[in-house]
């Protein structure tokens, strides 16, 4: 089985940042993409950001210049730095990762979530 367990999540005034990661373990021969996504209350989870294994990002329109995405392929993690953050970052935020494990083809995996609260 593959766990990810994630870290960084917390109150913050708005303008502050927060460094969320998340850490992949287990059974895992290669992870592909990975990516952060949030939920917010009454809303749809949707993509924040992605990072392919190459290193090749993606970010929705709303943190585009705030947020980066970065991850270590040789330790499984995969880290986002949220800078000037505003009171409707407020979510929680989830790990996903596209593994592929031994005898198995790909498989996304969530994180159990890290709430995100930013004041204003």
């Amino acid at each position: 089985q593959v766990q990810l367990v994630e870290s960084g999540g917390g109150l913050v005034q708005a303008g502050g940042s927060l460094r969320l990661s998340c850490a992949a373990s287990g059974s895992i021969l290669r992870i592909n993409t990975m990516g952060w996504y949030r939920q917010a209350p009454g809303k749809q989870r949707e993509l924040v950001a992605g990072i392919t294994r190459g290193g090749s990002t993606d970010y929705a329109d709303a943190v585009k210049g705030r947020f980066t995405i970065s991850r270590d392929n040789a330790k499984n993690t995969v880290s986002l730095q949220m800078n000037s953050l505003k009171p409707e970052d407020t979510a929680v935020y989830y790990c996903n990762a596209a593994v592929v494990r031994p005898f198995y083809d790909e498989w996304n995996y969530w994180g159990q979530g890290t709430q995100v609260i930013v004041s204003s």
